[in-house]
């Protein structure tokens, strides 16, 4: 069970630090609607020169972050990125780059572990000041009324302790349904203060009041069908669900689409490796205990070099938790 001490420690619109693209009118839009529906403070939103492409290189990724800092206040603690693109820097996720910095180790090997997460399975909220992070999380823009929907349907959630439902889902995919050996522990830790319903695919009918949906599958056939609730937590283990435009595999972006409020996904080959994905019953434990999507996400991630963390950081559905 996590401790009540750092509640002080808790992210904060006035710990976050508003990220746009100084040259994509739809990021500055959506920076200066979050930023006013979330209260952060003017001198937290900084602009910054990017291309607006999937993929920038190492090269050009590191005067960006460089200038950054330099314009961060000291007292920021973790990051929104508002824009569609990019998604990664070289082999690494864009969030992690601005996190840590661009570093090979992140995500080379791809298929081998990389540099580990100093924030994983942690109390507290203070990275910037105690290793050296800021922790980011992607708030796609592109779509400026999706972009809209997704922060407001964030601050509804807020304080809200949803009565929704924890999804376990396990498919016929072999290599992509590993976590589905850690279901079982995760009810029994979390059922006393959650729903929780284990799946078996194919699910042919609706799926009602999700909170959280987790599963592994390179395309999820019954997307359409899930019905989730603000605030919601989705992701499916795949290789590239961080790639935002899609491939043959299924999206990250995809889950915001149909109603979650954060997801994570792959921007490079991380073959099946459970500590390059989020573990559930640790991101459900820090959420449920009051945490926001941004701090309960990061610390579930052992490896997150290559893992893109998408959706409206500050949500905090449970919020009154931590007064418990």
């Amino acid at each position: 069970m996590l401790t009540s001490g750092a509640n002080a420690e808790s992210l904060s619109a006035a710990r976050l630090g508003v990220v746009y693209n100084l040259d994509d009118a739809s990021s500055r839009e959506i920076a200066g609607y979050y930023a006013e529906r979330r209260f952060v403070p003017f001198y937290n939103v900084i602009g910054v020169h990017l291309p607006s492409v999937g993929v920038v290189t190492p090269e050009s990724f590191a005067p960006v972050r460089a200038q950054l800092l330099e314009q961060l206040p000291t007292h920021i603690q973790a990051l929104i990125l508002v824009w569609s693109k990019p998604w990664a820097v070289g082999c690494m996720s864009i969030t992690t780059a601005f996190a840590a910095g661009y570093r090979p180790e992140f995500c080379v090997p791809g298929c081998g572990r990389t540099v580990p997460n100093p924030l994983y399975k942690t109390d507290g909220w203070l990275p910037a000041d105690t290793v050296g992070w800021w922790p980011a999380m992607l708030l796609p823009s592109e779509d400026k009324t999706l972009a809209r929907a997704l922060i407001d349907r964030g601050i509804a959630a807020d304080g809200s302790n949803p009565a929704g439902i924890l999804y376990l889902v396990r498919t016929g995919d072999a290599i992509r349904n590993v976590r589905a050996n850690a279901y079982a522990e995760v009810e029994a830790n979390l059922s006393q203060r959650l729903a929780i319903k284990e799946m078996t695919t194919p699910i042919t009918r609706p799926v009602a009041d999700a909170m959280g949906y987790f599963t592994g599958v390179a395309r999820v056939e019954e997307l359409r069908q899930i019905h989730f609730r603000p605030g919601a937590i989705a992701d499916h283990l795949t290789s590239s669900g961080g790639v935002l435009a899609g491939d043959e595999q299924m999206s990250a972006l995809a889950w915001i689409q149909q109603g979650a409020t954060a997801s994570y996904g792959s921007v490079s080959e991380p073959c099946n490796l459970l500590e390059k994905f989020p573990e559930v019953g640790i991101l459900f434990e820090h959420y449920l205990h009051g945490e926001t999507a941004l701090e309960a996400y990061w610390k579930s991630v052992a490896m997150p070099g290559q893992g893109l963390f998408v959706g409206e950081p500050l949500v905090r559905p449970f919020a009154s938790s931590m007064l418990k």
